[in-house]
């Protein structure tokens, strides 16, 4: 299973980052999770519109699944228009996205595989496993499987014990950490702190953690540290470009660049 980041910002893009956004492969099989606010023109460096085989969507914050439309448009509108695209999300989720066209405009492009928190199905070779995580809005954690792998991804959460469940032993967890320390007392139940996925890498016995939903303006630095805290296996920060295998041994922490994309150090 090969992650690639599209975007790592929480909240609004910035110049050099998209929003939430990561393209999961496996068996040829091409998964897009949550298509974020800029994270379109970060997939086409990887991809082409035609290529993705299903999206996948957490929830329906517009920093996590904005980035759909342009998406839809690019296969609807073609001159060959590929078939309907699959698209899995909460009830609801992605009504205001799909709203912003016509229905008719763009009806063929897509099939729609509304799911409720909790719910487990199959999504091309992925077992999809999820939970209800606290946010502002419903919430889905997401822990896909293969039979060499595991991807956890915590979607945008507060503190919950099922993040727990959703990283236990996972190859990878893709953990939310908009504040690096301290959470603003109003919005506490509903995210996370990087020194907070830290701790629960830790307890789930995760093999790597990947810290995203930054706010944006954040040391990339300091949240690693605050995650180093109590997590001492191999550690980043999401960041367009970077690209995991999932299953291959990392010896490091760190990353590095070669040849204008980011990996894992080995």
């Amino acid at each position: 299973m090969q992650l690639t980041v599209l975007g790592g910002c929480g909240a609004w893009p910035t110049a050099v980052q998209a929003c939430s956004g990561y393209l999961v492969e496996y068996a040829g099989f091409r998964l897009l999770i949550d298509p974020g606010y800029a994270t379109l023109p970060r997939l086409l460096n990887h991809s082409t519109v035609d290529a993705v085989n299903a999206v996948l969507i957490s929830h329906g914050h517009p920093d996590h699944c904005a980035d759909l439309n342009p998406l839809l448009r690019a296969r609807g509108l073609s001159n060959e228009p590929p078939s309907a695209l699959p698209v899995y999300a909460p009830h609801g989720a992605v009504d205001a996205v799909l709203a912003l066209d016509k229905p008719s405009m763009l009806a063929e492009a897509y099939h729609l595989h509304e799911f409720t928190p909790g719910d487990r199905f199959a999504i091309g070779p992925f077992t999809t496993e999820t939970w209800l995580l606290p946010h502002f809005v419903p919430n889905a954690g997401i822990r896909l499987t293969t039979p060499e792998a595991v991807l956890a991804y915590t979607g945008d959460t507060g503190p919950s014990p099922d993040v727990l469940c959703l990283a236990q032993g996972a190859d990878l967890f893709l953990s939310e950490a908009t504040y690096v320390h301290q959470v603003p007392t109003a919005d506490a139940p509903y995210l996370l702190t990087a020194r907070l996925a830290g701790q629960y890498a830790h307890q789930a016995g995760a093999a790597r953690l990947m810290l995203t939903h930054l706010w944006p303006g954040t040391d990339p630095t300091l949240s690693q540290e605050a995650a180093a805290e109590t997590f001492t296996h191999p550690l980043c920060i999401a960041a367009p470009g970077l690209i995991t295998n999932l299953g291959d041994e990392v010896k490091t922490s760190t990353s590095v660049e070669r040849n204008g994309t980011l990996h894992w150090n080995s």
